[in-house]
């Protein structure tokens, strides 16, 4: 049996073409007493509770098709703490147990806790502000896809656009923030299909997403229009900035200015690429501007100049924006030499590199 699913695996693989696989509830397989009452398991040989026939086939699995088939990605959504989902299968851990072997794993807890942050209100979200920033204690500890996928947009959860509060402006300048933070987080990025255009309704797999939303014959097309193209612009930036992904799994290419701004609704951090090159990212999830709000920066860059802001007018944004290059001043802040005095649009996540 083990035999025949690795090779269904390999087949969908080389013979459908398709880019990878992700492997559903890794957790349901690795333990032995998931989900079962005391007396409904038998612990292993060494008297534990892990799986070690489950953990040998997803080795096994995953070891054939990086092999077979270099170039696609196995993804594993593992709900639990289990060391080294995404490491080599010959590197044993402290649990003395080699990796998985698996590409990517499902950042479950970030997902998680900023979709919970997303949808209380701007006034009440500073007595949350931690469950924005908790997911880089452990960013680092597994190669991580921050998911936004099917589940969190099915069975009554509501499309995401729909679970930020407030009206329809800001709910769509939250998502455009929410966005905006997401494709600067490390981690690979997975949005699910509907959500690139701000539907309305959840998904259902018995008809296809809302693409009457984007005819220029409905009235509110331009609403919709202008997150698809913020998307769009999110992964042309992304891909031609490596800042965003070139360090992704490594802890020196983050950095954050101020975590603990709750009071402003404010996160601020610092990307970086192989060559140390920065970009600076500071989002704001308050709806109120404020206006020279000061943000620490390295003093060796003479000038900022804004590269994305979700606020933009043309993504359906109120166009608080910095068109010209913003320079530093000598005053020190947030541990830093030198800083700047941003106007931080309402709802918004704004990007500048090195001008």
């Amino acid at each position: 049996m083990r035999n025949f699913l690795v090779a269904n695996a390999v087949y969908w693989c080389e013979e459908f073409h398709i880019d990878g696989l992700r492997v559903d509830a890794v957790a349901s397989m690795l333990y032995l007493d998931y989900s079962r009452g005391p007396d409904q398991w038998t612990p292993n040989v060494h008297g534990g509770r892990e799986n070690l026939d489950a953990v040998a086939f997803l080795q096994e699995m995953n070891a054939t098709v990086y092999r077979r088939v270099p170039g696609v990605v196995t993804i594993a959504e593992e709900s639990t703490a289990w060391d080294g989902v995404t490491r080599a299968t010959h590197h044993r851990g402290p649990s003395g147990f080699g990796g998985l072997g698996f590409g990517l794993k499902w950042n479950m807890g970030w997902m998680h806790d900023t979709l919970r942050y997303m949808s209380h209100d701007p006034v009440h979200r500073k007595h949350h502000h931690g469950e924005m920033t908790f997911s880089m204690v452990y960013a680092y500890s597994e190669n991580y896809v921050l998911p936004i996928s099917h589940d969190e947009v099915v069975h009554g959860k509501g499309s995401l656009v729909s679970k930020m509060p407030g009206d329809w402006w800001r709910q769509r300048a939250d998502l455009r923030a929410y966005l905006g933070f997401m494709w600067s987080h490390p981690g690979k990025k997975l949005l699910f299909m509907g959500q690139e255009f701000a539907q309305g309704s959840e998904w259902s797999e018995v008809r296809g997403p809302d693409w009457w939303l984007l005819d220029p014959a409905y009235g509110a097309e331009a609403d919709h229009r202008g997150v698809r193209d913020l998307v769009r612009d999110l992964n042309a930036v992304y891909r031609a900035t490596p800042a965003l992904w070139a360090r992704d799994v490594h802890p020196d290419g983050f950095q954050w200015i101020t975590a603990d701004a709750a009071d402003d609704n404010v996160l601020a951090f610092l990307r970086h690429d192989a060559d140390g090159t920065p970009l600076l990212v500071v989002s704001h999830f308050s709806p109120v501007v404020r206006e020279g709000y000061r943000i620490g920066v390295p003093g060796d860059v003479p000038a900022w100049q804004e590269v994305l802001n979700t606020d933009a007018a043309r993504y359906g944004g109120s166009d608080v924006v910095h068109p010209d290059p913003v320079k530093p001043e000598p005053q020190g802040w947030h541990g830093r030499p030198a800083s700047i005095r941003l106007t931080l649009p309402p709802l918004a996540t704004v990007w500048l590199r090195p001008a």
